[in-house]
């Protein structure tokens, strides 16, 4: 899919297979430890423009569908479903492979083709055709519930609305991919004067970008770095400002900030929603470059003020999840800068504070910090 020009953001259980997360992402390709279970998935309603699972062994028609309806909640109006291998015209699964079909038709997908052990299906445009007549007993969501509310979010038994997220998101109804990347989405605006505060942080992060590559010597564009992690991602003005460069980025919107994510895929973009006072849903040193954006704002209750977990707990999770020799650019105001540059020799990162570009506004420096390659060392006997 890097030829066409799609991101791709793949994600499995750490199982029987174990290390496949590691693998892909060792090749340099987006993904994370996860699974359908009990919660909803980390990502917002109608995010995706089209969801692959080969050989998943998902049960999708178990527990009234209710796993199918998690994909409904997470694809887009238009947007198509790919499953290829069991139970699609699989010997001796004559009944699931027809229950599979009935929960697609009760949902109004339009099947577009079954190919020897793959079927496509295109999800309708709208409100499906819900409520209707279904062996399953599937329903609308009540509309009050938000499809965008995922993080530690039981799993429903109802059909999202399409209707209760406002904007145009739907496949064909967006611009194209790469004008979607600098469009203003219409879901920016879950946030006061969203699309000039869009358009602003456009402009802020095309700055930054320049001065991280010209002035802090940020290897960005070289094949040095490849796998990109925005902390603190809001509407992932980091990530586009890069997009030119041969590197992918896992936006991260922390989950007590404003649901901003769904604005990160409308622009084709990719990311899950987390809370940083626990770990990461990743692999140890898996990342090349991480960038953190207002790093104490991650640990502080946004009501209170109060720090729900500790620097040094977050700082030691950066650590695990970077590459040795990989980068990290730390934002924040001076005292917090100065706090970080402590923890950091304590985790033994060669960093260096730098001043901020000269075109931004307020009291802020940043920190450039390096993870060193080190071993204990050997005892003797």
């Amino acid at each position: 899919m890097l030829a066409e020009g799609i991101v791709t953001l793949s994600f499995a259980p750490r199982d029987s297979h174990k290390a496949q997360i590691q693998f892909a992402l060792e090749r340099g390709v987006p993904a994370f430890v996860a699974m359908l279970g009990t919660l909803r998935l980390p990502f917002p309603g109608f995010s995706f423009d089209l969801v692959h699972c080969s050989r998943c062994l998902i049960p999708f028609t178990a527990y009234n569908a209710t796993y199918f309806l998690e994909v409904d909640r997470l694809l887009r109006p238009g947007g198509y479903l790919v499953i290829s291998g069991p139970p699609v015209q699989w010997p001796k699964q004559d009944k699931e492979w027809a229950d599979l079909q009935a929960v697609a038709r009760s949902l109004c997908y339009e099947l577009i083709v079954v190919d020897g052990n793959t079927v496509i299906w295109k999800k309708p445009n709208g409100d499906s055709c819900l409520p209707n007549q279904n062996e399953f007993g599937i329903e609308l969501c009540d509309e009050s519930d938000d499809p965008s509310f995922a993080w530690y979010i039981k799993l429903k038994k109802c059909a999202s609305r399409a209707s209760s997220v406002k904007g145009e998101y739907a496949v064909g109804s967006i611009p194209k991919w790469p004008e979607r990347l600098t469009a203003a989405p219409a879901r920016a605006s879950v946030i006061k004067n969203g699309l000039d505060v869009f358009e602003a942080d456009k402009r802020r992060w095309i700055r930054r970008v320049a001065y991280y590559k010209n002035s802090l010597n940020i290897k960005l564009g070289t094949p040095s770095i490849r796998n990109v992690m925005d902390m603190n991602a809001f509407f992932g003005g980091f990530a586009a400002a890069i997009i030119s460069d041969p590197v992918w980025v896992m936006n991260v919107v922390p989950a007590r900030k404003p649901s901003t994510l769904d604005v990160i895929f409308d622009r084709g973009l990719i990311g899950v929603y987390h809370d940083w006072c626990e770990p990461f849903s990743t692999y140890p040193r898996t990342y090349d470059l991480i960038h953190i954006d207002a790093i104490e704002s991650l640990i502080k209750d946004p009501v209170s003020g109060k720090n729900r977990c500790n620097m040094v707990d977050l700082m030691v999770e950066i650590d695990r999840i970077l590459r040795p020799e990989g980068k990290v650019v730390i934002r924040d105001s001076p005292d917090v800068i100065d706090k970080v540059y402590r923890i950091s020799h304590a985790i033994r990162w060669t960093a260096s504070i730098h001043d901020k570009e000269p075109e931004s506004h307020g009291k802020e420096r940043i920190l450039v910090a390096t993870k060193s390659l080190w071993k204990l060392p050997s005892s003797s006997h």
